[in-house]
C-alpha cells in the first residue's frame, strides 16, 4: 500500500521559516515524480515544487520560487520554507507518481498525480 506522510506544518509570522518534509512507502517504482502542492479555501491546487529524482532538477511555482527549496533523498522529499507571506497559507500536501500513465507532462498540475498524503497545515500571520 502507498502511503505518503507530511510532517513540519506549523504556525508562523510573516518572514518566518519552515521545514516539511513527506515520507513515501510502498511504491514499487524505482523512479517517480514527488511534488508539494499547496491547497487554500476557494483556491485550485497549486503546485509548488517538484523533482524526478536525487539528482534532477526541481521545478518551482513562480510564487515560491527564491524562498522555498525542495530537496529529495530517495523517498523522503524536504521543502525549507523561508521568507513566508501570508499568501503562503494552506494546506500542503505531498504527491507522487511514477509518470508511467501519461496523464500530463506538466509536474507542477495535479492531475499529473495518482499518490496523495493527507497533507500537514501551514498557517503565516502578519
Amino acid at each position: 500500500q502507498v502511503r505518503l506522510v507530511e510532517s513540519g506544518g506549523g504556525s508562523v509570522q510573516v518572514g518566518g521559516s519552515l521545514r516539511l518534509s513527506c515520507a513515501l512507502s510502498g511504491y514499487s517504482f524505482r523512479r517517480y515524480y514527488m511534488a508539494w502542492f499547496r491547497r487554500a479555501p476557494g483556491k485550485e491546487d497549486e503546485g509548488i515544487a517538484a523533482v524526478y529524482d536525487d539528482n534532477s532538477p526541481t521545478q518551482y511555482a513562480d510564487s515560491v520560487n527564491g524562498r522555498f527549496t525542495a530537496a529529495r533523498n530517495g523517498d523522503t522529499l524536504l521543502l525549507q520554507m523561508n521568507n513566508l507571506k501570508p499568501e503562503d497559507s494552506g494546506v500542503y500536501v505531498c504527491a507522487a507518481d511514477s509518470g508511467v500513465r501519461g496523464v500530463d507532462s506538466n509536474w507542477l498540475r495535479s492531475v499529473a498525480y495518482q499518490y496523495w498524503g493527507h497533507g500537514t497545515r501551514v498557517n503565516v500571520s502578519s
